[in-house]
């Protein structure tokens, strides 16, 4: 699996709606994307802005819930 679809799994077993998909973007419910980088690494920006970068997708994921 791509990186782009353990993310994709992840998001759908948090139940975290996705609007979009763009290259290695992924735009999600409540202003949120992902940027899904090469060394397993997805950053989430909110409203244009880098929030964090996360290794973890648990850790993004309850973080994007919370």
């Amino acid at each position: 699996m791509t990186s782009l679809e353990i993310l994709l799994e992840a998001l759908k077993v948090y139940e975290i709606e996705v609007i979009a998909i763009e290259g290695n973007r992924v735009k999600l419910q409540n202003n949120y994307e992902v940027e899904v980088e090469k060394n397993k690494l997805y950053k989430l920006i909110d409203d244009g802005y880098i929030v964090a970068p996360f290794s973890d997708l648990n850790d993004l994921c309850r973080f994007i819930l919370r």
